[in-house]
């Protein structure tokens, strides 16, 4: 446990040579490179970073239905297929010992020249935003080839070092005001299941479904604040970094705990903080804020956990 970064990143790099050694051997094994922390520049693995390795293969469903193979690598405490990921690509994630932790992303190697060229292609239009945004939390901040028997991890490279970062658009008045109702209709909803004494529903939804909303507007409001082109990380990664200092001391008291009056808390606190950076963000955007829908959701959700506090006692 008390093993130095420099150590860490030793071992990942053993780790790494075993692979590499191992997939020469493999025909089926056409490609392979490392992504995320492990290839990047900014924000470059340290010793809490997990290790990616994107395995281009002729026979995927060997890698994902067995699993004596990750035992070439290290000594694995154990593994598991991660559903998890967003992606359609399936992760066998290994944790070795020394708790060094691997997700192995296994990837057919047919289409897999198709999907370079879609993404060659889709880089050079530059229209679609959505497509651009995964390219560049793939690629985009870097890729590291480990074994490229046909050339294909060389043209994901070159792809990756062609991306731009894709800056979001300011959002329209419409999609603004989505995310408000959104935010609102769900809090509204979290009451309601509070009063009803759903604990566990209430909890998950509060921590995560409010939170998407909440997200999107830390994003928008940390972008008025500081530009457009603001660097901001994906899924909220490396928030306390790019958020305002306001946003990120406000995040602290909008989490639930498994207690109602900790719920009640929490989805308060949570109101508070939205309200006002959808107020900040929309006098920066220009855009009217709802203030009479803000009023009398709020009031019934007093009222409303006011009441279930009551209840309990």
């Amino acid at each position: 446990t008390n093993r130095s970064a420099l150590e860490i990143k030793k071992s990942y790099e053993e780790l790494i040579e075993r692979f590499c050694r191992w997939a020469e051997t493999r025909s089926d094994i056409r490609a392979a490179i490392v992504a995320g922390s492990g290839a990047r520049v900014d924000h470059v693995a340290d010793e809490w970073s997990d290790l990616d390795i994107i395995v281009m293969t002729t026979d995927p469903e060997h890698y994902l239905s067995t699993f004596d193979w990750i035992n070439n690598f290290g000594k694995p405490l154990f593994t598991f297929i991660d559903t998890s990921t967003a992606s359609s690509d399936k992760l066998r994630a290994v944790l070795y010992e020394g708790m060094l932790d691997v997700d192995f992303c296994i990837v057919p190697y047919a289409g897999m020249q198709e999907s370079a060229q879609w993404i060659d292609q889709t880089i050079k239009e530059n229209t679609d935003r959505k497509a651009l945004a995964w390219i560049w939390n793939v690629y985009g901040r870097g890729v590291r080839v480990l074994i490229d028997k046909d050339g294909i991890a060389g043209t994901f490279a070159v792809v990756a070092a062609s991306v731009k970062k894709p800056y979001p658009p300011r959002p329209t008045q419409d999609e603004f005001l989505e995310v408000v109702n959104d935010f609102f209709y769900h809090a509204v909803y979290t009451a309601k299941h509070l009063r009803r004494g759903e604990l566990w529903w209430t909890v998950t939804h509060l921590d995560c479904r409010l939170h998407r909303s909440l997200l999107q507007m830390i994003e928008w409001h940390s972008l008025a604040e500081h530009g457009w082109k603001h660097d901001i990380w994906f899924l909220g990664r490396f928030l306390e970094e790019w958020a305002t200092p306001k946003t990120v001391k406000g995040l602290r008291e909008t989490f639930a705990q498994y207690d109602e009056e900790n719920v009640k808390r929490a989805l308060l606190a949570a109101m508070e903080l939205f309200q006002s950076l959808a107020v900040e963000t929309a006098t920066k955007l220009n855009y009217p804020y709802p203030k009479e829908t803000d009023k009398n959701v709020t009031q019934w959700i007093r009222t409303c956990v006011s009441e279930a506090s009551n209840r309990t006692q």
